[in-house]
């Protein structure tokens, strides 16, 4: 969900290549015939799902990057780096295919109604795996999730190091979860409803109760987008009552930036929350993962739930600004919104203190009783 460095969150920036433009692009650039082609859904970027005539493996992802983040070549080799870094450490992370030029990206131009603008362009490995948004998530998954998400955090922020690593400061950038009070300037595109109001509520109370607290944080590398479409799972149990999920595959890392552990969790909560039955209960679940690598100071849970409703507000108040400029894109771009408004409401409704004790609680019994 990444759109640069600086506090616009959207600009007229995504590409709008053709399947036989694609196609062409993976030719001249890769060196690969293209057999078969798809569109992916994407926020910003532009993805195709590619199937090429190959000795070894013949699926890649073409992800071909908006306009405004390829004028950042060190932030997108960050990223890129760091996913190679990941999947030599064992991480469900994709690769890329080296240009014919033999280096991970390149700077094309092209598209339909682009005019001469230019976008990064890079061939990964295709992932296997179902999205978690389309499964009924469980508590192993959960606890799954948790935990990967402080692992990844924690060995990026351990033992990567490269020199586009620096790019990682992201200032003013608007995903990152300290700056939920830059939503101020993109609320008017809710309009006047009860929904706005709650919205305007997260802000000061983070304003008051978060900013101030940051410094007393962890800080880390955050992937910075566990969301329930870029996590991929398979099954690793033949039970249909009870199946047990394995993580397969990691996407997108175009939200990576510095920030602090406790972020990882909170997002990876508020995702997970979506698309859950049980919204509240999911909490402790994640939670109880990501402690089992990186147990929570007190002021790191104490923001927490706040954290999440500022990712909540975040997502909900992005998309509907989004959604104005690309009106065509908006069925994708509010995923989100179609339960993350009740949600939001709901946490607000039922409070901070009853919501951290179920979270709380759940947690605490995982360490009598671990997941098998």
């Amino acid at each position: 969900m990444s759109s640069g460095n600086d506090c616009q969150p959207q600009t007229l920036t995504k590409p709008a290549f053709g399947e036989r433009e694609a196609a062409e692009l993976v030719d001249r650039v890769f060196g690969l015939k293209v057999s078969w082609i798809r569109s992916l859904p994407s926020y910003d970027d532009q993805n195709f799902h590619v199937r090429v005539s190959a000795e070894a493996a013949d699926e890649y992802v073409l992800k071909i990057t908006n306009s405004e983040d390829s004028q950042e070549p060190d932030l997108i080799e960050a990223q890129t780096q760091a996913m190679m870094f990941l999947s030599a450490e064992g991480f469900p992370s994709a690769t890329p295919y080296l240009t014919k030029n033999g280096n991970i990206m390149s700077l094309e131009s092209g598209g339909t109604r682009l005019g001469s603008k230019k976008y990064m362009v890079r061939l990964l490995s295709y992932l296997p795996g179902i999205p978690v948004a389309k499964i009924t998530t469980n508590a192993q998954i959960l606890y799954e999730i948790g935990r990967l998400a402080a692992s990844l955090d924690k060995v990026l922020s351990e033992k990567f190091q490269h020199p586009s690593v620096k790019s990682l400061h992201r200032g003013q950038f608007i995903w990152n979860l300290a700056n939920v009070p830059l939503l101020d300037q993109y609320i008017y595109a809710l309009g006047q409803n009860k929904y706005r109001a709650v919205v305007e509520q997260v802000i000061e109370q983070f304003k008051g109760n978060v900013i101030p607290k940051l410094s007393s944080f962890r800080a880390c590398i955050n992937h910075g987008d566990f969301n329930d479409h870029n996590i991929l799972v398979d099954s690793s149990s033949a039970s249909l009552e009870n199946p047990q999920y394995r993580v397969s595959g990691i996407l997108d890392f175009s939200d990576m930036s510095y920030g602090y552990y406790v972020f990882e969790v909170a997002i990876a909560i508020m995702y997970m929350m979506i698309e859950s039955p049980d919204p509240l209960s999911v909490g402790g679940h994640v939670l109880a993962g990501f402690e089992s690598i990186l147990p929570l100071t007190t002021e790191e849970r104490g923001a927490l739930f706040l954290l999440v409703s500022g990712r909540f507000a975040q997502s909900l108040v992005i998309a509907a600004h989004t959604a104005l400029l690309y009106p065509e894109n908006k069925e994708y771009l509010t995923i989100t919104a179609k339960t993350g408004w009740k949600h939001l409401m709901t946490m607000f409704e039922v409070g901070q203190e009853a919501v951290e004790k179920k979270w709380f609680g759940t947690a605490q019994a995982y360490t009598h009783h671990a997941p098998a």
